[in-house]
């Protein structure tokens, strides 16, 4: 049985949240706070919904969604302004984890098996306010379909029973009693909208009252129990901090018991200070706090590394890193050789130095003076390089070729304001 969800929703109007998919009131002027609110009160997942009526408003809300995913520490589920496969390409390279395509639209049931066949199932969901629609398309939602997300809870008792995949329900405010009875549903496996919105701050209370109830729910739990380590003569453990995207090393921190298992129990990282003699949830002042994407601990069981995402810098003094005090350097040139991506941001760092500060006699100024036309043309003919290297029995040449080609490449990325960080991020979307 699968644990069952609580998914709060942001309507997207205009770069606002509003109230919902009928109701304009404003709820939020900055959504990605809210979602991040959600977030941190423990959802299992945020529905966001575009409400766009421009294609402008749509490229808006796109941006807004990425931020989002970028941001929060759940799954975001796209949904609204889908009419075309390219539309759930746009969230799903966004960063959602699923696209929900609107049932009560043609146009979205006709896309169906073309958009599961490229993307898989698992990325689907099919939102309905009517159980005929589930029983016309029953096959179609079976096999390209993930789960069902009811808009209307009148038909949720039918739909739970004639749907051949999971159902997803939005709920208005109701009684606990009612809550229970409609998650011991076998085919329900979560619920969405106005009551997790306005509760969400009790979720984490739902949750529990669901597990009193024999209804499974998600929550963290560690392979290790405190007692499990070695701890040093304070009764604490040392926490190595470590970046989870570009794996940098951030910091070292000790936690006792309470702040291990407070760190399991919110994902932030909280660690306890030996000077203040008090627990401390990283970021609570400065904002710049540290969601756990996985805790190890070494051979020994006396440490921890704790691979995070970090919001802002890691350091009190605004360093990214709190390692900045260099003692010995011996010849660092063989290790950024061999990091592929120190390769390109340090190439990429000086096509940028060169832009903002243009040296006289640089090739790279002369494209950005140019413009882009120029940078554009450069690019076609390296491409068409490599298509005619590839043809060479000679393997260097390819090499040669593939070099300019990333070079020029990069000289565009700079003059379009993109980074690597962004591009590796999309990359690892897909």
């Amino acid at each position: 049985m699968n644990s069952k969800k609580f998914l709060p929703c942001i309507y997207l109007y205009q770069k606002r949240a509003v109230s919902g998919l009928d109701d304009l009131h404003e709820v939020s002027i900055d959504p990605v706070a809210l979602a991040e609110s959600y977030s941190d009160n423990k959802c299992d997942g945020i529905i966001v919904f575009d409400l766009s009526s421009t294609d402008r408003e749509h490229e808006e809300a796109i941006d807004i969604i990425k931020e989002i995913c970028a941001t929060v520490a759940v799954p975001v589920i796209g949904a609204g302004a889908i009419h075309r496969m390219e539309d759930v390409k746009k969230l799903l390279y966004a960063g959602c984890r699923q696209a929900v395509l609107d049932y009560t639209e043609e146009d979205n049931i006709a896309v169906t098996r073309e958009v599961s066949l490229k993307f898989g199932a698992d990325k689907l969901l099919a939102m309905t306010d009517s159980s005929k629609v589930i029983r016309e398309q029953c096959a179609l939602i079976n096999q390209y379909i993930s789960s069902v997300l009811v808009r209307e809870p009148a038909i949720l008792k039918e739909t739970a029973e004639i749907s051949p995949v999971p159902v997803i329900t939005t709920l208005p405010e109701i009684s606990l009693e009612k809550i229970i009875e409609i998650l011991k549903m076998e085919n329900v496996d979560g619920i969405a909208g106005k009551l997790v919105n306005d509760n969400y701050k009790e979720i984490e209370a739902l949750k529990k009252l669901c597990r009193d109830n024999g209804i499974e729910v998600s929550e963290i739990t560690a392979a290790y129990q405190w007692s499990d380590f070695k701890l040093n003569s304070d009764g604490m453990i040392p926490v190595i901090v470590q970046d989870y995207k570009t794996d940098a090393v951030l910091m070292q921190a000790y936690m006792n018991e309470e702040a291990y298992l407070a760190t399991i129990h919110t994902g932030k990282m909280t660690y306890y200070s030996r000077s203040r003699q008090e627990l401390w949830i990283k970021g609570e002042t400065s904002g710049h706090y540290q969601y756990v994407k996985s805790l190890h601990a070494d051979c020994d069981m006396d440490t921890i590394l704790a691979r995070v995402v970090q919001i802002g810098a890691a350091c009190h003094t605004g360093s990214y890193s709190c390692f900045f005090n260099e003692i010995l350097t011996l010849d660092d040139t063989a290790d950024t050789q061999h990091n592929p991506l120190k390769v390109f941001e340090d190439v990429f760092a000086v096509i940028k130095d060169r832009k903002e500060n243009p040296k006289e006699g640089s090739y790279t100024n002369y494209l950005f003076d140019k413009g882009i036309d120029k940078i554009l043309k450069k690019l076609g003919e390296e491409a068409t390089e490599i298509v005619i290297a590839a043809k060479n029995p000679n393997p260097n040449e390819i090499k040669y070729e593939i070099c300019d080609f990333l070079y020029h490449m990069m000289v565009l990325m700079a003059e379009k304001d993109v980074t690597w960080e962004e591009i590796t991020a999309e990359l690892a979307n897909r």
